[in-house]
């Protein structure tokens, strides 16, 4: 199935808004899909990269998602390269520039809310250390590593959270 036809579900939709609004300065994630940007968030750092962005590891020419979800096999440029989506791959490292702004995002926030992780995948889960406002509020089905140090803690599923908003 082509990921490109995928759509945003009301978490992503309720960022974006909150975001429109004025009150979400930032989106900070690990999905590598595009769906934040989808549903219409624009501060979005993708810890992880996206799939909807790729290159050559030869000569660097950027490709859509659209050419390399439709190549057959390994994608390849023009030049004879393999096209490698712009993602974070086991023992590769973060975009420093990425996690520099997803940091300081971190650490201005007032408010920052945790959802949809266990909080256990580092360095990311490392990135609420960097917190020092007032209220911290963790959005997951199970308990997490960091429950103790919120401020609220909800352990139910995003959707039913974030329609409620």
């Amino acid at each position: 199935m082509n990921s490109l036809k995928y759509e945003p579900n009301i978490t992503h939709i309720k960022l974006a808004k909150l975001e429109n609004k004025g009150k979400l300065k930032a989106v900070v994630t690990q999905n590598i899909d595009g769906l934040h940007q989808k549903a219409g968030s624009k501060n979005v750092y993708e810890l992880h990269g996206s799939v909807l962005r790729n290159y050559c590891m030869k000569c660097h020419k950027f490709y859509d998602a659209e050419y390399v979800f439709n190549s057959k096999g390994i994608p390849q440029c023009t030049c004879g390269g393999i096209i490698k989506p712009d993602v974070v791959l086991y023992e590769e490292g973060l975009d420093e520039n990425t996690l520099e702004n997803a940091i300081i995002s971190i650490a201005k926030a007032d408010l920052l809310i945790v959802a949809g992780t266990s909080l256990t995948v580092y360095p990311a889960s490392g990135l609420i250390n960097y917190f020092r406002g007032r209220n911290l509020v963790l959005i997951n089905r199970d308990a997490t590593p960091f429950d103790n140090r919120a401020d609220l803690v909800i352990n139910e599923r995003l959707g039913k959270v974030f329609k409620n908003i």
